[in-house]
């Protein structure tokens, strides 16, 4: 599920960190990368189990307007469509989200203030009230008001966001990429899969995954200073010392894959760290990072440094 792409910034932030304490043993910072992407996979899984606290609050509600002392004919006969949704017991009710929650120790039970305030925001949707006008329910109905809250809700809510900030500061980063996941995964939902839908593993290929942004990480702090010196002697007119940080590192990890990585396409990392160098770093960093990996890649090739299986691999 987590991205390449996205455990390449999670790398880069590892190294970030590595230098900002050169003090730390190499398997330190390891283990602590592995717990940011570990940290991720908690996010996804605190932004599904949010949608069934939004029925447990409603069911409340309704429950709390049926025990008044003066009822009205809508408190006793309240629109149970939200409720009813088959897509929310789905994810209530699936075994392996269950699982997961408490192997995460995922509780909403101290956050029923944000809860009711992030619900307010779902039933101030329109979809949320076409949804209860509507006279019939069915699936598809319900998986789209599901999908409208992720997307007009999740993604947009301030307090929503700081919520997770608060718990996580690097969850802002994850954010976005771990709604993205969610998103996906209901999509995926169907009626006759019942509450046995599969939920997306953290990785794709665990074992494949695990190991590039493992290796990537120790590769790129090993060769460390070969890879510095391969890059300051292209630099031309620019001393080392003005080249920011976070572009010297992502120029060695690029570095890193073009020679460590056999299997990955130069087209795909040249790509990759132009685009992380535009999202962390300066907004002309992605041209100046592309440029001299250009100049890079051009030399490696002439010194048969580069060397890439199957095929197509090369270019």
């Amino acid at each position: 599920m987590i991205s390449r792409h996205h455990l390449r910034a999670k790398v880069l932030q590892a190294i970030y960190a590595h230098e900002m304490n050169p003090m730390e043993v190499m398997a330190t910072g390891e283990k602590k990368l592995v717990q940011s992407v570990e940290n991720y996979y908690t996010l996804f899984l605190y932004l599904f189990s949010l949608i069934p606290e939004f029925k447990r609050y409603r069911l409340n509600k309704m429950e709390d307007a049926k025990a008044k002392f003066h009822p009205t004919i809508e408190d006793l006969n309240p629109n149970t469509r939200f409720v009813d949704n088959a897509v929310i017991a789905q994810i209530e009710n699936n075994a392996e989200l269950q699982k997961a929650w408490r192997n995460h120790r995922i509780s909403w039970n101290n956050d029923l203030d944000v809860i009711i305030q992030i619900f307010q925001e779902v039933t101030a949707l329109k979809e949320y009230n076409s949804y209860l006008a509507n006279e019939t329910q069915n699936y598809e109905e319900d998986k789209y008001l599901v999908l409208a809250i992720i997307e007009k809700v999740f993604a947009v809510s301030n307090l929503l966001h700081w919520f997770f900030e608060e718990k996580n500061l690097h969850w802002v980063d994850d954010y976005n990429e771990a709604l993205l996941a969610l998103y996906k995964n209901i999509s995926f939902f169907s009626l006759k899969k019942g509450n046995s839908c599969k939920i997306l593993p953290l990785f794709k290929s665990e074992k494949d995954d695990v190991e590039f942004y493992k290796s990537l990480y120790r590769k790129t702090l090993l060769n460390n200073a070969a890879f510095g010196e391969l890059i300051e002697t292209r630099l031309k007119n620019w001393e080392a010392e003005r080249v920011l940080g976070i572009d010297m590192i992502l120029m060695k990890m690029a570095i890193c894959e073009l020679t460590q990585f056999p299997t990955i396409p130069i087209k795909v990392t040249l790509n990759e760290y132009i685009e992380l160098a535009k999202w962390y770093s300066s907004t002309k960093s992605g041209l100046f990072v592309n440029g001299l990996l250009d100049k890079v890649v051009v030399e490696l090739k002439t010194q048969n440094q580069i060397h890439k299986t199957g095929l197509g691999l090369i270019d």
